[in-house]
């Protein structure tokens, strides 16, 4: 019988091993995992979930791959932050709050565990619209952010306007389409803010249903064209989920996309 790859959504693991705010508000926080092993201190790697912004998806949902990159040695953080549907959601405290959740974490999660993780910027590990996020905050606040891996990232949010990606996401996020709210699109839109200076590297599955390739494959062309460090690393036949699922055939190349990010640094 095949596989769910939804499975990955409602896996259950490991807790974490502490859980820091950010904020005063109960989504602006992040859930903490040490990592296995010895070692020197190392950077952050910070996971940005996605979910289309939507409240009915959070930061649970990633971790299955927080645990696994922990067992790698990663010292990991799983962000949270308010969403569409939440008070406080969409425009603008989603963005602001992972803005504020990237630039303090490497801190907090430094004091947490000491010895093991720097305060130096975080590689940021965004997935659909957690690329997107994590695109931005490359693209808006540069110092705070080491490189990005934006695993079927939501990069135009333009297109996925127009091509009405999840019923009305991207409306929802920023309270209307391009020309009702074109400042907010020009904000927030990695398409509108190219070039991005941080080392990005952005995979997406050839059959991917919920974010089509096309969408990465015309961001990152244009992006490079505008002199943005970003590459595309395509992966014949994977899906969407597949990328944030340690149990699929598509994570030992997204693991070794994080290592080269993470083994620059």
């Amino acid at each position: 019988m095949p596989v769910d790859p939804r499975a990955v959504l409602t896996r259950p693991a490991p807790e974490p091993d502490r859980t820091v705010a950010y904020g005063d508000h109960p989504d602006q926080v992040a859930d903490l995992r040490f990592p296995a092993g010895t070692g020197p201190a190392r950077p952050l790697v910070v996971v940005v979930h996605g979910g289309f912004w939507r409240a009915e998806y959070d930061r649970r949902h990633t971790g299955p791959l927080a645990a696994a990159l922990a067992a790698c040695g990663y010292p990991v953080g799983q962000l949270e932050y308010r969403r569409t549907g939440q008070p406080g959601g969409g425009w603008p405290g989603t963005l602001t709050d992972v803005l504020t959740g990237v630039a303090e974490l490497p801190a907090l999660a430094a004091e947490a565990l000491p010895d093991r993780v720097t305060r130096a910027a975080p590689i940021l590990l965004g997935h659909s619209a957690g690329g997107h996020l994590a695109m931005y905050v490359a693209a808006t606040a540069p110092a705070t952010v080491a490189g990005v891996l934006a695993l079927a990232p939501v990069a135009d949010l333009g297109e996925a306007y127009r091509r009405d990606l999840d019923a009305g996401a991207v409306a929802a996020l920023l309270g209307g389409g391009p020309t009702e709210v074109p400042d907010r699109y020009a904000a927030a839109d990695p398409r509108m803010l190219v070039p991005i200076q941080t080392r990005t590297v952005v995979m997406h599955g050839s059959e991917d249903q919920q974010v089509p390739v096309e969408m990465s494959r015309d961001f990152v062309t244009a992006a490079r064209g505008a002199g943005s460090d970003i590459s595309l690393v395509e992966l014949p036949g994977r899906e969407h989920f597949g990328l944030i699922d340690p149990e699929s055939s598509a994570w030992p190349e997204v693991l070794n996309v994080l290592r080269s990010l993470h083994d620059d640094l």
